[in-house]
């Protein structure tokens, strides 16, 4: 049913009158008389019928009349919900890694939660390869996700990508081991995604060496107990407050760098939500 047409049976019910819809809606009486002869095509029913030298509307035309009320509130809801105009509204489905929504999403969600109560963030953490798979499946509207300056990712074109922020990171080790000892240690890398292990055996490889790739885990402060038991040594953020008996060794020829992005499915950008939330990362 064009919704056109359904605005023309409910502003009938209100006036009474073909003539005085025509006049409120800028139309002829004629035109007001075919789009309701083929909106009751439409449906299969007989909305008017005549009253005198009027028309009145029918028990099934009350009725339609009626749901019309209804189905047009919703299609108004639906277009000031989509306007990039109007005041944001609505729940934004967001994935990311944990640095990220702790360094970037917490504080737009302390923002929102003053400025734009009317958004809500359902936050779920993940890596990058579960996060790009949740944006094909559309189970979230946005994702935080990052790579490495050697081993940087190949973002596809069905996805916009907006860099957030960079930043440097270094080889930790054990306190009192040397840079050129830890190439030959055991080391520890991510569970969940491959990109760190790849720039370790990148650095491993320009200083002449395979590193033994023993354990794997997701969580950094995991990493930073493994290193303190001397079980091997990893790559960590350069600005993180480690524990005793843990080093961190600066990384030069080559520097690492972490890089954060915020991704969202091409053409999405729009969406109010979307757009104020981009906005403020």
């Amino acid at each position: 049913m064009e919704t056109r047409r359904l605005r023309l049976l409910v502003e009938l019910a209100r006036l009474g009158s073909m003539r005085e819809v025509a006049e409120e809606m800028g139309l002829t009486t004629s035109t007001v008389s075919q789009q309701l002869a083929i909106l009751a095509r439409d449906v299969g029913a007989a909305l008017i019928e005549p009253d005198g030298r009027r028309v009145r509307l029918t028990p099934a035309g009350r009725r339609l009349a009626e749901h019309s009320v209804t189905i047009l509130a919703a299609v108004e809801a639906a277009r000031l919900d989509l306007d990039p105009g109007a005041e944001p509204t609505g729940s934004l489905r967001v994935a990311g890694f944990a640095t990220a929504i702790r360094r970037s999403l917490l504080p737009v969600q302390a923002l929102l939660s003053v400025r734009h109560q009317g958004v809500r963030l359902l936050i779920n953490e993940h890596e990058p390869y579960e996060a790009f798979a949740l944006l094909d499946k559309d189970a979230v509207d946005l994702a935080l996700v990052y790579d490495y300056n050697l081993a940087p990712a190949a973002f596809e074109s069905r996805y916009e990508t907006r860099p957030l922020w960079t930043v440097p990171w270094s080889l930790a080790v054990p306190t009192g081991t040397t840079r050129s000892d830890a190439w030959g240690t055991d080391w520890i890398v991510n569970s969940r995604h491959t990109a760190d292990e790849e720039v370790v055996r990148t650095l491993a490889a320009m200083n002449g060496c395979e590193p033994r790739v023993v354990h794997r885990c997701d969580s950094l402060e995991l990493v930073q107990d493994l290193i303190v038991a001397g079980l091997g040594v990893a790559l960590l953020p350069a600005a993180m407050s480690v524990r005793d008996g843990i080093a961190l060794l600066p990384l030069t020829e080559p520097e690492v760098h972490l890089r954060a992005y915020a991704v969202n499915r091409r053409g999405r950008s729009s969406w109010a939500p979307l757009a104020l939330v981009l906005d403020l990362l």
